[in-house]
């Protein structure tokens, strides 16, 4: 059976496609559309579906429109309640509610009765519980905001959904996140990762105080509204630099999520008694939060879903028909799921562009040649596989450096054109991480968690090495990506060090590459000293003899 799933309702629209029970092909629209985030989370936008990713999932499965035996749409308006605050809400939920004609506008040959919804966080669930390596399991999602809720805790036995507690909204650790986001002058439901990060490089001195707006209720619920953030720090305004009270507020927000994020995990391990968690929703992508969860819940295992965010919903609304349907395959985690090309496609692009290029002529020599370019302290534009599903680069659309130089997290930053205080993530072959990385758990594919990094490492690894000594780490083996398992024994044979520098490949404000034509436009314009695409490779000197 055929199920699409389609995120529309507010941010990172996205396509996912199951059949017979597996995960085929999953993309955000931004990858197509070029624009960051695919739109923004307004009323005004609720209309606008992922067009190009809904027919791109499609044609690689290699079926029409009307062979599909179910489209889910992950966002339920029957059980929705309208945002007081916002007098224009209701247009949100009346585009909705029109959703499935929309669809099968978009889709021309597509029933309209084939659409059905999907409660939101359900959805979120699904994509940890029914995608991930469990089918049984507690789950824990949070967000920001729901249908009406902004949290659900559940769990899974046998694929089979029993949600024990949501968390009605104002309430919802996810808006107070935003609220803050926007408080520090970035833009809110896109930016939250950056208050994350400059919560490093403060100290957590409100926490007391906002203790008394943000906590666990012991029931499976919490409270969380944004207080007046003027009490605490005067609006910033993002002219580049930060620290004193920003950081400070941005560090005392950081640890009370992650107290009642704790507190929410540990009443579902006794309320369930399951030995693993799996957990998606935004707030899920807060990796310092998910490593205290995986050190204090009593957990065994944490799996957190790569595409946490409201891309994954689509993922979790075809998979809940499917399962409704009985009709689940066994799970096959992977964050591969968006476009490939092959590899003489890619040798084609390259010679429309008039772009010359070698083929080394098999993956240990091709990872030879680029880990002598990274020991000379180069950086690679590195394109292979299939495009990562979510916001993580995982060694498809990747940035690649050095690891030994502490000046390459500045010149990175430079070459992304974002803020000095981000960090940037170590990959490292996960039959080695344990030598270097500590307090998270291991292996960890999809960095989504940190880790301490040994302070003999410190120095000789100090571009991945974040203020507080800690690295959100990316474990890599033969399994998940042979390339660039390849590329870290080759830089380790030469160095020493089986780590290498991954950052996203693009630069600030613009979408993670994603086809040819994009990587290409990147080499172009940004200072990196060759790319690779496939099993071919472009040096800077060559591209512009």
């Amino acid at each position: 059976m055929r199920y699409l799933g389609i995120n529309a309702t507010f941010h990172d629209p996205a396509a996912a496609l199951v059949v017979d029970g597996e995960v085929v092909a999953a993309a955000e629209e931004e990858r197509f559309s070029r624009r960051k985030h695919g739109k923004r989370p307004v009323p005004f936008s609720a209309w606008e579906l992922p067009e190009q990713s809904m027919r791109w999932v499609l044609a690689e499965a290699g079926i029409t429109a009307e062979e599909l035996d179910g489209v889910a749409y992950s966002f339920d308006p029957a059980i929705a309640v309208e945002i007081p605050d916002d007098p224009y809400d209701y247009l949100r939920l009346d585009y909705v509610r029109r959703a499935p004609g929309f669809i099968a506008e978009a889709l021309p040959g597509l029933d309209p009765v084939k659409v059905s919804y999907v409660q939101h966080h359900v959805a979120h669930a699904a994509s940890s519980g029914l995608a991930g390596p469990y089918r049984s399991g507690a789950v824990l999602v949070s967000d920001g905001r729901g249908e009406g809720h902004s949290h659900l805790a559940g769990e899974y036995v046998d694929g089979e959904l029993s949600i024990l507690a949501r968390q009605e909204l104002p309430d919802s650790l996810g808006l107070v996140y935003e609220s803050l986001t926007d408080h520090l002058g970035f833009l809110r439901s896109s930016d939250e990762f950056k208050v994350m990060a400059l919560a490093s490089y403060g100290s957590p001195r409100f926490l007391d105080e906002l203790r008394e707006d943000v906590h666990a209720t012991g029931d499976g619920g919490f409270t969380a509204r944004a207080p007046d953030w003027e009490r605490f720090a005067p609006r910033r305004i993002d002219d580049g630099t930060w620290g004193g009270a920003h950081a400070d507020l941005a560090a005392s927000v950081q640890c009370v999520v992650e107290e009642t994020l704790v507190e929410l995990a540990r009443w579902l391990r006794e309320r369930t008694g399951q030995r693993v968690l799996t957990m998606a929703g935004g707030t899920a992508l807060n990796c310092v939060a998910n490593s205290r969860i995986w050190r204090e819940a009593g957990f065994e295992d944490v799996w957190v879903q790569p595409a946490s965010g409201d891309s994954g919903t689509a993922l979790g609304a075809a998979l809940t028909l499917a399962q409704q349907a009985g009709d689940l395959a066994c799970p096959k985690p992977t964050a591969a799921l968006g476009r490939r090309w092959d590899d003489d496609e890619l040798a084609q692009w390259l010679t429309t562009a008039q772009v010359p290029f070698t083929t080394p002529g098999s993956r240990e020599a091709l990872a030879t040649e680029v880990a002598g370019i990274l020991e000379q302290n180069g950086v690679i534009a590195w394109f292979d596989g299939r495009s990562e599903f979510g916001p993580r680069a995982l060694g498809f659309r990747s940035l690649l450096a050095n690891p030994m130089h502490a000046e390459n997290l500045e010149r990175l930053n430079d070459v992304k054109g974002r803020e000095q205080f981000r960090p940037v993530a170590p990959m490292v072959l996960e039959d080695r991480a344990a030598e270097i990385f500590s307090g998270g758990p291991l292996p960890s594919p999809y960095m989504l968690f940190t880790h301490e990094v040994a302070p003999e490492w410190r120095d000789r690894i100090p571009t991945v090495t974040h203020v507080d000594g800690s690295a959100r780490i990316q474990t890599v083996s033969d399994r998940d990506n042979p390339g660039i398992a390849a590329l870290l024994r080759a830089f380790d044979e030469r160095t020493g060090v089986p780590v290498v520098v991954n950052t996203s490949l693009n630069t600030a404000g613009r979408p993670m590459v994603d086809d040819p034509r994009d990587a290409l436009e990147l080499f172009g314009s940004a200072p990196v000293a060759a790319l690779v695409l496939g099993p071919h490779l472009v040096r800077r000197a060559g591209f512009f003899a």
